[in-house]
């Protein structure tokens, strides 16, 4: 008796349950202030306040709940386009990274 060998199948698990990042930045960090953990980011889009956005840059990567956002130290919820702004972050970012929307 001739034994047959079958093919196993590949354990293909979906990855749904990550969020996806758009490829197309839409934004830049201009400066950060370490003491208080603020950056600042010029939007190339609007972008409201509770957006998810990933960090990314040379040492950079993280993603982020946007909570709080300020223009000319006064609160927003909206930050328009091309408008340079105050966003309070939790971990440190740095002069020159970009900026993604999460899905």
């Amino acid at each position: 008796m001739l034994a047959t060998r079958t093919k196993k199948k590949k354990n293909t698990v979906s990855k749904k349950t990550e969020k996806s990042v758009r490829v197309k930045p839409i934004g830049r960090v201009t400066h950060y202030f370490a003491k208080i953990k603020v950056a600042i980011v010029k939007f190339k889009q609007p972008v409201k306040i509770g957006a998810d956005l990933k960090f990314q840059g040379a040492t950079t990567d993280f993603m982020e709940k946007i909570a709080s956002m300020q223009y000319d130290h006064a609160p927003i919820r909206l930050a328009k386009k091309n408008q340079e702004i105050g966003v309070k972050l939790k971990k440190r970012v740095r002069e020159g990274d970009e900026i993604y929307f999460v899905d």
